[in-house]
This record gives structure tokens, sequence and C-alpha cells, in this order.
């Protein structure tokens, strides 16, 4: 009887107990005891907030939180066009984390005025997914179950990098969006994944996170794969709009890849998985090298 009392008092004090973490802007937030109520603001939030083992303790969440299918049933707080201020206090959060890749500046600052700690992720880079497995876990108290998902995590993409990090380069086109023509620099984690895989980005030096390119830009870059997202509007012709092109490498070689665009854009666990399948047809196209 004794022990289990003492179980109990040292899980009510670890409620308690304060919690302060460095946020990805340097900023450090601490709260008075891990997260009970937290607000996400944007899908790869939520997954991060699940793997660290707190989904439960989500009370709002931005749309198209819809994995894993849990989320699909947190209330919406809003869009990456207009939060629910309303919304957000009647939720009563005790912690609101965002990401500035998905939140507008000013919607950031609607939300530091309100008086909630708010928590600043961006992951970069691969290791970070995981070290924002971690950090969240931190905050909630949920820390055993973060660290194991950090771990899995990470042997992950450890394989990927065992298996690929010196194979022969491949230089890649990553086509966000075709109308306009986007891509991503070298400060996005999809190019950090073309890096795992031995690719290279062709326009991974510019100065924009997601510039707008030309199609001239890109023959003249001429890449040996072209990959796309799975996401497209009405109309959009994905890599298909590179068929006419048939001196570019890529369209020669048949190198056009289309791949599920969320598992490399949204900076999350399942990260890993849609780095395994771009790694998968970079070495597709080395193979097809005469």
């Amino acid at each position: 009887m004794k022990k289990i009392l003492l179980a109990l008092l040292l899980a009510a004090g670890a409620a308690r107990a304060q919690v302060s973490v460095v946020d990805d802007t340097g900023a450090r937030v601490t709260l008075a005891r891990p997260a009970q109520r937290v607000i996400s603001m944007a899908p790869n939030l939520t997954e991060l907030l699940f793997a660290a083992g707190g989904g439960g303790r989500i009370v709002g969440a931005m749309n198209y939180s819809d994995y894993p299918p849990e989320a699909k049933s947190i209330p919406s707080v809003g869009s990456n066009s207009q939060i629910d201020l309303e919304r957000v206090l009647a939720l009563k959060p005790d912690l609101i984390i965002v990401w500035e890749s998905g939140n507008t500046a000013r919607q950031i600052e609607q939300l530091a005025r309100l008086g909630i700690p708010v928590f600043h992720s961006e992951p970069k880079k691969l290791e970070q997914v995981a070290t924002s497995i971690e950090r969240f876990g931190a905050l909630l108290g949920t820390g055993d179950k973060a660290q194991a998902a950090a771990r899995d995590y990470r042997a992950k993409i450890a394989l990927l990098a065992r298996r690929y990090g010196r194979a022969a380069p491949v230089r890649v086109f990553y086509q966000v969006w075709d109308r306009p023509l986007y891509t991503l620099n070298d400060q996005q984690i999809v190019s950090d994944a073309i890096r795992t895989c031995g690719g290279h980005n062709v326009f991974g030096k510019l100065p924009v996170i997601a510039p707008e390119v030309s199609v001239e830009a890109v023959l003249a870059q001429d890449p040996e794969a072209i990959i796309a997202g799975d996401e497209h509007a009405p109309g959009d012709r994905g890599v298909g709009m590179w068929k006419p092109y048939g001196a570019l490498t890529a369209v020669r070689r048949g190198n056009l890849f289309t791949l599920d665009g969320e598992l490399l854009t949204r900076p999350g666990p399942r990260t890993a998985d849609g780095a395994a399948r771009l790694c998968e047809v970079l070495d597709q196209a080395r193979r097809r090298r005469p």
C-alpha cells in the first residue's frame, strides 16, 4: 500500500513540475506544469504531438489535421488564412504550438497577444523531426513515449543514410506546383531528404525557401530526375508537363516521379517513410543511366 501511495505522489509531483524547453527560434518556453490542453496550428504538429504521446491532449487543431485518423475528430480552430481566436480562447489551452512555414506572421502575432505560451516549431532537417518529438514530450511530460518514437524515427533515417549516402549523386528538380512553377531550396526538409538519398537539389542554393522558377531555368539545369507531390489543383499537369521536352535528361530516361507530398513536405514522423520512397526512386534513376 505504501508503494502504491508513493507512486501516486510521485506521479502527482511530476504532473505539477515546471517544464522549460527552448523552441526553434531559440526562445525558452516555460510552463508551470506539463501541458494538458494543447492547440496545434499545423497538420505536421498534430502528427508530432501524437508521436510524442500527446494526442489526447490536443483540444484544437488547424484544418487538414487528418493523421493519425483520430486527429480528424479534433475541433478545428481555423486555416492558414484565418484563425478563430474566440474558439481558441474558448478551448482554454495552456500551450499553443505554431509552425512558421504554415502560419503567417500576423497569425502568430495574434496568438502571442492572447497571453498563452506559444512554442515555435520549424524542423528543416530530418534529424530535427526527432528533436521536435523529444521537445514535445518534455512539454507534455510524456518523455518516455516521445524518446521511444524519436529512437524509432532516427533508426529509419540512419538506415537510409547508410544505404544511399555514398551513392552516385542524382541531380533532382523537386516540383511543388506547376502553375506557377514552384520548387524548394536547401532550407526545407525535402532537400535534406534528397541529400540523405544521395541526391542534389538543382535549385537548393536559391535564397527563397519556396522560389518560383521558370521552365527555361529547369531546362538549363537539365535535372536527371524530376519529382513532384501528388497534390494538384484541377487541371494541373504535375510532372506530365515535362513530357514534351524530350531532350531533358529526366524525360529521356523516364525519370518523372510522383510521390506522396504529405510524407515529404509535412515535417513529422512519417517523413521517414517519404524519404525511404524518395531514396527508392532516385536509385531507379541511377540504374537507368547509360
